[in-house]
Formats: structure tokens, C-alpha cells, sequence
């Protein structure tokens, strides 16, 4: 059993040989441990650190193309290395690298596709009690869009099993975290969460320059990825929505109407059926939403199929790694 442990980087040469330290070289279960270094298009040195400080592979960037990027090219780098799992961790040395011993055991166990890291944002001391009440709440609605019990939505301390890895597709280019979650739930994979520790912050998150940023990009990934892998119950939401406000206003004409008051409320009547016809023109671009979801999944799979052929025919041709 491979584990190879994953670490997208920017410029973290200050905190990177910290986190690297900091990782188990043991884990019962486990028979090779690797460490896998994607230096996303730093301009400080990192790519040199890693080197220094021994890492199994680094595979540098040309450019920056930011984090759910690194993370996509981890996963493909850490398949192509033979990995039977991969545990994401951040560079900046925020989670405790000795628990990702945790991480591993419900996969080692067999009931697990992926292990989200459980922070604890509800009573994180680090936060503020308004990042902690957006996080909560934030997880909620990934919760629900998700099916998925999710206590901590944002957190980037995973482990994902090759099956799990393989099926992964990240559209977005801000972050994974939200986006992979509601694509596991759709696709009815075994998603755990497991309490992990975290250390004091390094430095300010570059992640998030400031909270209306954040709310800014995390509700838009969480729409659109709501929006592909949810169409149906999106579409029918917002039609029923429209379509029960048509229905409010054209029952508040009839009202006035048999009243013998209806001369004076034709707005209610042109109201009405604005709502009505494009309530029933978002339900028909819901099921045809729907209907191209089923595409979707039959081009996720030949995906899929693809990375495996890929994956066999170059373990094939090099049995050694």
C-alpha cells in the first residue's frame, strides 16, 4: 500500500520545510510513504527547498495557476507515481501532519472513498466569531447541496483513494474544497469526516484577501457546481418559485375581478402571466438541464476510463515505480 502525501505550494519556502517535518514517516497499514511537492510558479525558492529537504517528487509549474489547479495537478502526479492514496495537506503548515494517521484509518478500515479533516470551525480559537458563524453556516449549505454530513466544508487536510482520486474533476479555478464535496455526493461516494488539530496560523491566508472576496468566490463555485451536478432541483426551484408567484397574482386579480373591481388591476393580470410563462419556460430548461447531466456523466466516466487505461499502460511500461 502506497500513501503519497501531496503539497500544492506558492512561495512557501519560509513554511514548507516546517510541514514537511512535520509528516509521519510510519503509518501502520501503509508500506511506502512519499511526499509529492507541486510548486505552483513560485518566484522565493521553493522548488530548491523541496529539493533540500528531500522530497520524492516536485513537479514545477511554469506559471502560477492557483490552487485548485495545484491540487488537480497533485492528483495527477501522485496517480501517475502509483499511489493507492492520496493525502492532501496545505504548505503552509496549518494541520498537524501527525494526524494523518486519522485520515487513513476509515479507508484503511474500507468504509471510506474520502477523509475530509474536521477542523472544528463551530469553536476554532483562531477565528473570528463571524468566520465562525460563516463557516458553519456555509457548511450547512454544503451540506444540503451535498447529501453529505459536512462539518467543515473548506477544510484541505483529505485523503482520497485511487478510485476516489480518479474520478475527481475540479472546474473551478479558486478552490476544490467546496466543489469536490458536492461532486462526491452526487456520485454517492463515502465521505467521512475525522477531528484533526491545527497549528497557529503562519501568516494571512492568501486564499481569501478579505471576507467579501471570500463570500464572493465561494458562493459563486458553490453555484455553479451546484447548478451542474444538482440541475434539476435547482431549475425546479426557481420555476415553482415563479410559478407560485404568477398564481399569487392572478388569484389576487380574480379577486377583484369578481368584486367588480378588475379594470383597475390589469398589472396583476400582466404580472401573472410574466411569471407564469417564464416559470414554465425554467422548469422546460430544467428537465433539458437534466437531460444534459446524463451526458455529463457518460463523459465523467469515459474520462475516467481514459485515466485508468493511462494509468495501467504507464505502470505497465515502468513496473518499478
Amino acid at each position: 500500500m502506497k500513501l503519497i502525501i501531496q503539497i500544492p505550494c506558492y512561495n512557501e519556502a519560509d513554511t514548507l520545510p516546517e510541514t514537511l517535518r512535520s509528516l509521519p514517516k510510519i503509518i501502520p497499514g501503509i508500506d511506502t510513504i512519499e511526499t509529492l511537492v507541486v510548486d505552483d510558479g513560485s518566484t522565493d525558492g521553493t522548488y530548491q527547498v523541496a529539493e533540500a529537504e528531500g522530497v520524492n517528487h516536485i513537479y514545477r509549474l511554469p506559471h502560477n495557476i492557483k490552487l485548485a489547479g495545484a491540487f488537480v495537478v497533485g492528483l495527477e502526479q501522485s496517480l501517475a507515481h502509483g499511489a493507492d492514496i492520496i493525502v492532501n495537506t496545505d504548505a503552509d503548515n496549518q494541520y498537524q501532519g501527525e494526524h494523518v494517521e486519522r485520515l487513513l484509518k476509515p479507508i484503511l478500515e474500507g468504509h471510506a472513498d474520502i477523509v475530509v479533516g474536521d477542523r472544528g470551525v463551530a469553536r476554532h480559537p483562531s477565528f473570528s466569531p463571524l468566520k465562525r458563524i460563516l463557516s458553519r453556516i456555509g457548511s450547512r449549505i454544503i451540506e444540503h447541496a451535498s447529501g453529505l454530513r459536512t462539518p467543515d466544508a473548506a477544510s484541505g487536510f483529505r485523503a482520497f483513494t485511487r478510485e476516489a482520486a480518479l474520478r475527481t474533476i475540479v472546474l473551478s479555478e479558486y478552490s476544490y474544497t467546496l466543489e469536490t464535496l458536492i461532486q462526491a455526493g452526487a456520485r454517492h461516494m463515502a465521505v467521512e469526516f475525522v477531528p484533526i488539530g491545527t497549528n497557529p496560523p503562519s501568516r494571512p491566508s492568501r486564499l481569501m484577501r478579505n471576507l467579501p472576496h471570500y463570500l464572493s468566490q465561494s458562493a459563486s463555485t458553490f453555484i455553479r457546481a451546484y447548478t451542474l451536478y444538482r440541475p434539476l432541483r435547482v431549475f425546479t426551484s426557481i420555476g415553482l418559485l415563479l410559478l407560485t408567484g404568477g398564481m399569487i397574482f392572478g388569484v389576487r386579480y380574480l379577486t377583484f375581478y369578481f368584486k367588480g373591481q378588475g379594470a383597475g388591476h390589469v398589472q396583476s393580470v400582466i404580472l401573472a402571466a410574466i411569471l407564469l410563462i417564464v416559470g414554465f419556460q425554467v422548469l422546460l430548461i430544467g428537465l433539458l438541464a437534466d437531460l444534459i447531466g446524463f451526458n455529463r456523466q457518460m463523459l465523467e466516466e469515459a474520462i475516467y476510463r481514459i485515466r485508468r487505461m493511462e494509468l495501467d499502460q504507464r505502470q505497465n511500461n515502468d513496473p518499478t515505480d
